[in-house]
C-alpha cells in the first residue's frame, strides 16, 4: 500500500509507528560514515604501514647486529645500528603523528555526522514516539552509543589494520627463517580463534545490557535536574541521589560482570600467546644448541614471536570489542531507522492561505488503540482504548471556541489533532475542506499559533525566543509583539533587556514573565488558528487584565479554540464545548449551558463555591501605545470599558 493510500480519509486507522527489530548489524551501512572522511583514512593508514612495517624490520636488525657483535666484537657496527634506530624512530613518530592526528580529526567528522542525523531524527519523529520513549533514553543513545560507534570505526580499525600488517608480516619474514618452527607456533592460532567465538556472544550481549542500564541511569539525572524545583521544594536530594546511585549500583554490576568476562578472555589469550613464546625458546634453543640457528636468528624469532602473539591477542581482544559494541550500533540504527507516525502523503500539497474553518467529522482518536473483531459482524472491528469518541464539530472561521470538561476528558487531545501532531484512528479532520492527512504539516502548522499551559523557554535570550515565532522578524516587530503581550515593561528593566539570557526552561524569569513571553511568540507568528491552553493562567490578577486585553484583540477574526481550566474565561466564547469521556456532552454558549443546568452547569458551581467568586470576568483597559499595533500592520485595539 503506498503512502498516500495509508493517508487516505477513507483509511479507518493511521500509520502506527514502526520501531525495526534490528538483529544483524549492517556493517556495510555502518562504514559507509567513514566517506566522506576516506582522503583522511589513506593518509592515516599510510602513516600506520610506514610505523607497523618499521616495527617489523626491527627484529631483523636486532637479530643480524647480535650476530654481528657477538662475531666481531665490532664497536663502529654497534654505532652505525644505535643510529639506524634513531633515526627508524624518528621517522616511525612522524607516521605515527600523522596516523593519530588524521585518525582523531576522522572520528570527530564521524560524531558530528551520526549525532546530526540522530538528532534530525529525533527532532522529526511523532510525539507517540515520546509517549513511550524517555528523554534520557534518547541522550544516551546521542551520546554514549555515538561515542563507541566512534571508537570501533577509527581507533579499532587503525588497531585492526596495525595488528593484521604485523601479524601477517612477522609470519612471512619467521617463515622465510625458519619454516619448521613457523608452523610450529601456527598450531595455537585455531585455539585462539575458538576462544575468541567462546567469549564473543556473552560480550555483546553484557554490552548491550551494559549501555541499557547506563540510558535508565541518564534519565534519572535527566529528570532530577529537569524537576531540581520540585526536588528541593519536596527536599528531596538524597531521595534523588539514592535513585541515581540505585541506577548506577545495576550497571556497575553488570559492568563488572562484563569486565570479568573480557579479563578472562583477555588472560585466556594472554597465556596462549605466550606458550607461543615458550615453545620459540624452546624449539630454537635446540636448534641453537643442534648448530642450526644463530643466536641472532633465535633473538629476531622471539621477538617476532612477540608481535605475532601481540597480533594474534589484539585481533582477539578487538573481536570482543567489536561483539560488544555490536549492542551501540543497534540503539543508534534502531532510531535512524525508526518510522514516524504522523507520515506525509507522497502528493501532499501546501496549505493555502486559510481561512480558519475546522471540522472534525466522526473523529475518533487513541494514543493504544487495539482493533477487535465484533461478534455480532465478524467482518467488522471495532476500536478499544480510545480517548476521544465520535467527535463531529464544525468551527466557523473567527470563531472563539472553549473546550471544557474534567481532566482526562480528552480537551489537550482534540487540539493536538489540529496541528496534525496526531492523526485520527478513524474519521477525519479537515481545515477550510481539505483534509489533513493531505497537505504539508510545515504549510499547517505555519498557520497555527500554540500557547501551552506550560511555557517551555529556550535557553537562549529573551529576544532569541520571541523570535522563535517569526525568524525574519525585525527588532521593531519583536519589541511589538512584546509590548502586545505586556512583556516589553519587565524586559527592559533587565540588566540586558532583550539580550537577557532566560536560562535553561526559562528558569530565570518568573511563571507569569514566561507566559508573556510565549504569548509574544505567538503575537510575532500572527497565525489564523490559535491553540490557547489556559493562556493566562500562570499571571498575576494585574498582568492578567493586559495580556487578556491583547488576546481579546489577537483572537479578533481568528479562529481560537481555548482550553479552559477556569471556567471565568468562558465567557468571551462564541460557543463552549463540554467534553467528558472523550465525548461531546454539551455544545451552547456559557449563558445557555448554565440554563441547562448539565455538566457544565456543575462544574462551574463546584469550582466557584470554592473560589467564592460569581466568575464573573474581569473588565480590563486598553493601555497599549497606537503606534505598536501599527508595526505589527493590525488596526488599533478597540477602547474598552473601565
Amino acid at each position: 500500500m503506498s503512502a498516500s493510500e495509508n493517508l487516505s480519509p477513507q483509511n479507518l486507522t493511521h500509520v502506527k509507528e514502526t520501531i525495526p527489530a534490528v538483529r544483524q548489524v549492517p556493517w556495510r551501512r555502518l562504514f559507509s560514515y567513514l566517506g566522506p572522511y576516506k582522503w583522511r583514512m589513506v593518509v592515516a593508514m599510510v602513516g600506520l604501514m610506514i610505523s607497523s612495517a618499521i616495527s617489523l624490520v626491527f627484529p631483523l636488525l636486532i637479530g643480524q647486529t647480535v650476530t654481528d657483535i657477538l662475531n666481531q666484537a665490532d664497536y663502529g657496527s654497534l654505532n652505525q645500528f644505535v643510529l639506524l634506530l634513531l633515526g627508524l624512530f624518528i621517522v616511525m613518530s612522524i607516521a605515527a603523528y600523522v596516523q593519530t592526528y588524521f585518525l582523531g580529526t576522522t572520528g570527530e567528522g564521524i560524531v558530528y555526522d551520526l549525532r546530526t542525523q540522530l538528532y534530525d531524527r529525533m527532532i522529526t519523529l511523532s510525539l507517540a514516539y515520546y509517549n513511550r520513549h524517555r528523554v534520557g533514553e534518547m541522550m544516551s543513545r546521542i551520546s554514549n552509543d555515538v561515542t563507541m560507534v566512534r571508537t570501533m570505526l577509527t581507533t579499532n580499525v587503525s588497531t585492526i589494520l596495525s595488528s593484521l600488517i604485523s601479524l601477517i608480516g612477522s609470519v612471512v619474514i619467521v617463515f622465510t627463517l625458519n619454516p619448521q618452527l613457523t608452523l610450529f607456533i601456527l598450531l595455537l592460532v585455531p585455539l585462539l580463534v575458538a576462544v575468541a567465538f567462546i567469549f564473543g556472544r556473552p560480550l555483546e550481549r553484557m554490552s548491550t545490557r551494559v549501555q541499557d542500564q547506563l540510558a535508565d541511569a541518564t534519565v534519572t539525572v535527566e529528570e532530577g535536574l529537569s524537576g531540581i524545583r520540585t526536588v528541593k521544594s519536596f527536599v528531596r536530594e538524597d531521595y534523588e541521589s539514592q535513585r541515581y546511585r540505585r541506577d548506577l549500583t545495576v550497571t556497575l554490576r553488570s559492568a563488572i560482570r562484563m569486565i570479568k568476562a573480557r579479563s578472562a578472555f583477555g588472560s585466556v589469550m594472554l597465556l596462549l600467546g605466550f606458550s607461543s613464546i615458550a615453545a620459540i625458546l624452546w624449539f630454537g634453543g635446540r636448534q641453537v644448541i643442534m648448530g642450526n640457528m644463530t643466536v641472532g636468528m633465535i633473538t629476531s624469532f622471539i621477538i617476532y614471536g612477540f608481535l605475532i602473539a601481540a597480533g594474534l591477542g589484539n585481533l582477539a581482544g578487538l573481536y570482543g570489542e567489536f561483539r560488544a559494541v555490536t549492542g551501540a550500533v543497534r540503539r543508534v540504527f534502531e532510531i535512524l531507522d525508526t518510522g514516524v507516525e504522523v507520515v506525509e502523503a507522497t502528493d501532499a500539497r501546501p496549505l493555502p492561505p486559510i481561512r480558519g474553518r475546522i471540522i472534525f467529522e466522526d473523529v475518533s482518536f487513541g494514543y493504544d488503540v487495539e482493533t477487535t473483531p465484533v461478534a455480532e459482524a465478524p467482518d467488522s472491528r471495532q476500536l478499544t482504548g480510545l480517548v476521544l469518541r465520535d467527535i463531529n464539530l464544525d468551527i466557523a472561521p473567527g470563531e472563539i471556541i472553549a473546550l471544557v470538561g474534567p481532566s482526562g476528558a480528552g480537551k489537550s487531545t482534540l487540539c493536538n489533532l489540529i496541528p496534525r501532531f496526531y492523526d485520527p484512528d478513524r474519521g477525519a479532520v479537515s481545515i477550510d475542506g481539505r483534509d489533513l492527512r493531505n497537505v504539508s504539516k510545515q504549510s499547517l502548522r505555519g498557520q497555527i499559533g500554540l500557547v501551552p499551559q506550560e511555557t517551555i523557554l529556550f535557553g537562549g535570550t529573551v529576544k532569541e525566543n520571541i523570535l522563535y515565532g517569526r525568524l525574519d522578524a525585525s527588532d521593531e516587530e519583536v519589541v511589538a509583539a512584546a509590548r502586545a503581550a505586556y512583556a516589553h515593561d519587565f524586559i527592559i528593566e533587565m540588566a540586558n533587556g532583550y539580550e537577557t539570557r532566560v536560562g535553561e526552561r526559562g528558569n530565570n524569569l518568573s511563571g507569569g514573565q514566561r507566559q508573556r513571553i510565549a504569548i509574544a511568540r505567538a503575537i510575532l507568528k500572527d497565525p489564523r488558528i490559535l491553540l490557547l491552553d489556559e493562556a493566562t493562567s500562570s499571571l498575576d490578577s494585574e498582568s492578567e487584565q493586559y495580556v487578556q486585553a491583547a488576546l481579546n484583540h489577537l483572537m479578533s477574526n481568528r479562529t481560537t479554540i481555548i482550553i479552559a481550566h477556569r471556567l471565568s474565561t468562558v465567557q468571551a466564547a462564541h460557543r463552549v464545548v463540554v467534553l467528558d469521556h472523550g465525548a461531546i456532552v454539551e455544545i451552547g454558549t456559557h449563558d445557555e449551558l448554565l440554563a441547562q443546568g448539565g455538566l457544565f452547569a456543575k462544574l462551574y458551581q463546584m469550582q466557584f463555591a470554592e473560589d467564592g467568586r460569581d466568575g464573573r470576568s474581569r473588565e480590563v483597559v486598553d493601555i497599549w501605545p497606537e503606534g505598536d499595533w501599527a508595526v505589527l500592520g493590525w488596526p488599533r485595539v478597540p477602547e474598552l470599558p473601565e
